[in-house]
């Protein structure tokens, strides 16, 4: 990796597309550029209307682009949603040189050994993530280049999708005539952000509340275990807004926003505002406890909601607690209300970045973490050039015929 290099991630939620342009100059990251606009064709984080979505993406991508003078043509794009599965691997490999010395071809051919696995036919690996390989049966080892041995294993996690939202995803993108240069799982992503090396040791479980839908993720023994998502998010909230205050969605989400607290107690009673009220023009005053009333009961329903999913995968007692992220955890009481019924140590996560200094941003700056880690490590196949002067015309080239082997690959090249 050279000492100069710009990472351009593309988060597609339900409510925003956020385009978010990192520089890493000498191993450290600056955030330079960040697009964002309102998500239209995207219900509960799946695409259904494909060009409603590639607008959304140009708008983002412009907004980004205006703020740094450059014009984006690659992009690392975040994947999430109900479809995603994991599964354990085993793969086992003989070491290939004369001199027993495990080199990168050894590495590989593991790695491939473990995606040998049956999968039906509307699924498609993602990638693959080494959780630890065996050289000659010694245990816990995460890099064994340079090693002396026979016999080389990989335990590994399988990453799966639907291929028909991986597609779709590559699809919108590359209509947004921009080139996809790798698919990152947002729980990765998220986690690489979020998350200390010692929380991923000890037992962590990583909840991305958004609009449409909750992610959860959870992180032991330094590895993803587990993830799942249930569709609800922030959404439900404004709809339960629109229907209290009998108001337009529209306006209840601009309510929510400007004046949402989770928590009855945490509410002030003369912080007031009219609203008007639907099928007349008449306006009716209300202040921030009324609005509480409202939000309160839907905030812990989401969590009891979450903490029973965790329980069903079979998690619901880890040492680290919850870490929250996602923009619907921003709003004020939010925290006092997931520790009650959570019953554990809850902890919101917010990138220390200038500019994106919010939980709806973690999975975005997460994804150029985590490309920064991965390209700094092993020498990558892709491209690199991301950005070109802003006079250069936008590529529209289609998807080369390689391209979804490069992209199921990507994660088993990180080790």
């Amino acid at each position: 990796m050279s000492n100069n290099d710009i990472i351009v991630s593309l988060d597609i939620g339900t409510s925003k597309v956020r385009a978010i342009i990192g520089e890493v100059v000498n191993g450290t990251i600056n955030i330079i550029g960040v697009g964002s606009a309102e998500s239209e064709g995207i219900r509960k984080g799946a695409i259904v209307d494909i060009d409603q979505t590639v607008n959304s993406i140009r708008s983002a991508v412009d907004h980004a682009e205006r703020m740094v003078g450059v014009q984006i043509s690659e992009v690392y794009v975040g994947i999430s949603g109900n479809h995603i599965a994991l599964q354990s691997s085993h793969g086992v490999v003989a070491v290939s040189n004369e001199d027993r010395e495990i080199g990168e071809e050894d590495i590989d051919r593991v790695i491939q050994a473990a995606r040998v696995i049956a999968l039906p036919p509307e699924r498609e690996i993602i990638g693959v993530v080494p959780k630890q390989y065996l050289v000659d049966g010694q245990e816990g080892i995460n890099d064994p280049r340079g090693m002396i041995g026979v016999r080389l294993e990989v335990e590994a996690t399988i990453i799966t999708g639907a291929k028909t939202g991986i597609h779709n995803l590559i699809r919108v993108v590359e209509k947004s005539e921009l080139k996809v240069a790798g698919l990152i799982l947002m729980s990765l992503a998220s986690g690489q952000l979020a998350l200390s090396k010692d929380e991923k040791a000890v037992g962590t479980i990583l909840v991305d509340v958004g609009a449409g839908a909750a992610t959860i993720a959870v992180f032991e023994q330094g590895n993803l275990m587990a993830t799942s998502t249930i569709q609800i998010g922030g959404e439900y909230i404004s709809n339960d807004i629109s229907i209290g205050l009998r108001t337009q969605l529209e306006i209840a989400e601009k309510i929510k926003l400007k004046y949402g607290c989770a928590s009855v107690e945490d509410s002030a009673p003369d912080q007031v505002f009219k609203v008007t009220r639907m099928g007349s023009n008449v306006e009716k005053e209300f202040s921030q406890v009324d609005l509480a009333n409202i939000i309160e009961p839907r905030v812990e329903e989401i969590f009891q909601m979450i903490r029973a999913e965790v329980h069903r995968l079979g998690y619901s007692d880890l040492a680290g607690g919850y870490v929250l992220t996602g923009g619907t955890v921003a709003m004020p009481g939010i925290l006092n209300i997931a520790q009650s019924e959570l019953a554990t140590s809850v902890r919101i996560a917010v990138p220390d970045f200038i500019g994106v200094r919010d939980p709806s941003y973690t999975s975005g700056v997460g994804i150029i973490q985590f490309v920064a880690k991965y390209m700094k490590n092993r020498n990558s196949g892709f491209s690199k050039k991301i950005v070109t002067k802003s006079t250069t015309k936008k590529s529209s080239e289609s998807i080369k015929p390689g391209f979804l082997e490069r992209v199921k690959n990507f994660f088993s090249e990180f080790i």
